[in-house]
């Protein structure tokens, strides 16, 4: 089994490709080695020291590592990690639940948080999966829409700016309604 890493935008995050499916659908965060208790997966990554944090994509592995620990010295465990887990035929999750998607919104609004949240699925999901996140649909008030960022995306450094710059521009052009973009936490 040969995995392929790469950087992302975040210094603290690294994107794995196992050259195979990780989830059929969505994705999982873990942000802590207590949220990894369905995934096999995760809690075999959480098991090297320096790990703070296990995102799954379809088709890749992110994991976030501790301030002040090289990834000369845990990116060999983490590699060993995932492909233990493939050789062993256990499931990358157990039973239902862990995948993420957008939040449910119902009311007046809902014809607009139907254009945000098929502008983010079709427009920026599949950019920022590229880098080894996700960004997910939270909420919507009075113009303001509010996303979850999850993976490499959460506490990169050119995180402001992909939501500012980026997606509230997007989303403004197209929806007039939008006013602006805030990031929410877990």
């Amino acid at each position: 089994m040969f995995i392929q890493t790469e950087s992302t935008p975040n210094p603290a995050t690294l994107k794995f490709l196992p050259g195979q499916a990780v989830l059929d659908a969505g994705t999982a965060d873990f942000a802590s080695p207590d949220a990894a208790g369905n995934s096999p997966l995760a809690r075999r990554i959480f098991a090297v020291d320096g790990v703070t944090g296990v995102f799954f994509g379809t088709d890749f592995v992110t994991v976030t590592k501790a301030d002040g620990v090289e990834w000369d010295h845990v990116k060999p465990a983490i590699l060993g990690a995932i492909m233990e887990h493939y050789q062993s035929g256990a499931p990358v999750m157990e039973g239902a639940g862990g995948a993420v998607e957008h939040a449910q919104h119902d009311g007046e609004d809902a014809e607009i948080v139907g254009q945000i949240k098929e502008l983010l699925d079709t427009r920026v999901r599949p950019a920022v999966a590229q880098d080894g996140g996700d960004i997910t649909f939270h909420g919507f008030d009075r113009g303001v829409v509010y996303l979850h960022m999850q993976g490499a995306c959460a506490g990169c450094p050119s995180s402001t700016l992909t939501l500012k710059m980026g997606i509230e521009n997007l989303l403004r052009h197209y929806i007039p309604e939008v006013t602006e973009v805030r990031p929410v936490a877990a």
